[in-house]
């Protein structure tokens, strides 16, 4: 049995096209103006709806081991899907840490038996991400290990992070890297501006970010990594990417969607739901971000899905746990913050969720064409709904966009040739 999207406005070759899309098995088969179903087919119907490449998330903390009672590999997947994301990526701070091969091996083994998004497993840069000796990374690459990060936490040796670089290049993985001296961090919970003197409450500044990038960007054009900035928040941040990137460091960068919206003169109670690490910025930082995004210094959106539960968040801003969710809202989100605010295009916007991510994984996904892997996604442009946390698939609930009416909304996501998600069903 075959399925069968018909009269969808597809995202093809750089170009919005009416077509029938015929899946069998895990594979597109054809692409035609009109494609005659046999008796077994299933049909569906997407007149008025747009078709595009199922969305890739970089950068997701799916808590699994040791924290299933925030989220669950199957959990996030399922959220995933439910936002039109086909693959994602998951970082290694669960507990134990990812950071030796059979722990690879569990959080595939358990992805594939989940059944929703296509899970990628992220390895620690460093044992117990503790900074002090490198993690077993030849082991986790030969798992399945798309990529290595500390994220959460920078890595601090100098030294470290060169020799993890220069693993990292000869096995042809990206490093993954969260900038944070933590020097400079000293316990602040929101950015140092004007929202942290007013709240009186430790701030986070921007130079503890930007700085050790700085270093990080000498360290990859010495080793020639690729080398991946993790959620980048600040107009130095974005300078150093463009200028890294002029003089030929192979570098990437990720932009979350709460940066690209939100900024500290947002924060109101509760105050915990607006905590993340890196924290929302100036406007001017949010512009820069745009901007970067744009012009290409920032090639992708990555949400940073960090699931916490409403005790945790409930405890205030000094003692909550940084992160917020962001997989079942992120395209609506930015395609009515961005798109219909005309900051970027809808077609921007497609990119840096499905053909640039797959580049940095070199992934053969993020793209609909005959012969390729059916991992769609199909968006009522129209749709406008309310963020409503009881209803997500994630057990995270912490997110500062309740009430928000957003639209354009995926209706229905396929993996594999296979309907995983569709909105009728929930």
């Amino acid at each position: 049995m075959g399925i069968i999207i018909k009269q969808g406005n597809v995202w093809y070759r750089n170009r919005w096209i009416q077509r029938d899309i015929l899946i069998e098995g895990e594979l597109i088969q054809e692409i035609k103006e009109e494609i005659i179903p046999k008796m077994e087919d299933q049909i569906v119907y997407a007149s008025g709806k747009i078709v595009v490449p199922g969305f890739i998330d970089v950068h997701v903390h799916l808590r699994e081991p040791g924290y299933e009672e925030k989220e669950t590999i199957k959990t996030g997947a399922k959220a995933a899907v439910k936002g039109g994301f086909t693959t994602i990526a998951s970082m290694p701070n669960t507990k134990p840490v990812i950071d030796q091969a059979e722990l690879i091996t569990y959080v595939l083994t358990k992805s594939e038996q989940a059944g929703f998004a296509k899970v990628l497993a992220i390895g620690a840069i460093t044992k117990e991400q503790e900074g002090q000796k490198l993690a077993d990374l030849f082991g986790m690459k030969e798992k399945g290990a798309v990529g290595f990060s500390d994220d959460g936490r920078g890595v601090k040796s100098s030294g470290l992070m060169k020799q993890a670089m220069e693993i990292a290049k000869t096995l042809g993985v990206p490093i993954l890297a969260h900038c944070e001296d933590i020097d400079l961090t000293n316990g602040g919970v929101i950015h140092d501006g004007r929202m942290a003197k007013e709240l009186g409450v430790p701030g986070i500044p921007a130079e503890a970010e930007y700085i050790q990038l700085a270093r990080d960007l000498i360290l990859a054009e010495i080793t020639g990594v690729h080398y991946h900035v993790c959620h980048v928040s600040s107009k130095r941040s974005v300078e150093l990417i463009r200028e890294a990137k002029a003089r030929g460091v192979n570098v990437t960068a990720e932009v979350t969607p709460h940066h690209l919206v939100l900024t500290e003169d947002d924060l109101k109670e509760p105050y915990a739901q607006f905590k993340m690490n890196p924290p929302l910025r100036t406007e001017e930082d949010r512009q820069a971000l745009i901007k970067g995004l744009k012009d290409g210094t920032i090639d992708m959106i990555a949400t940073d899905h960090a699931p916490h539960t409403e005790q945790e968040k409930g405890k205030g801003l000094l003692e909550a746990p940084f992160g917020i969710v962001g997989l079942e809202i992120a395209f609506p989100l930015l395609f009515t913050n961005l798109v219909k605010h005309h900051l970027i295009s809808l077609e921007q916007l497609i990119d840096s969720l499905t053909i640039k991510p797959a580049s940095l994984f070199g992934l053969n996904l993020g793209k609909i064409e005959k012969g390729s892997i059916a991992d769609i996604t199909i968006i009522d442009l129209e749709k406008i709904q309310s963020v409503d946390p009881t209803q997500f698939a994630s057990k995270g609930k912490n997110t500062p966009f309740v009430g928000w009416k957003l639209q354009g909304w995926p209706i229905m996501t396929i993996v594999n040739g296979k309907i995983v998600w569709e909105e009728k069903e929930e």
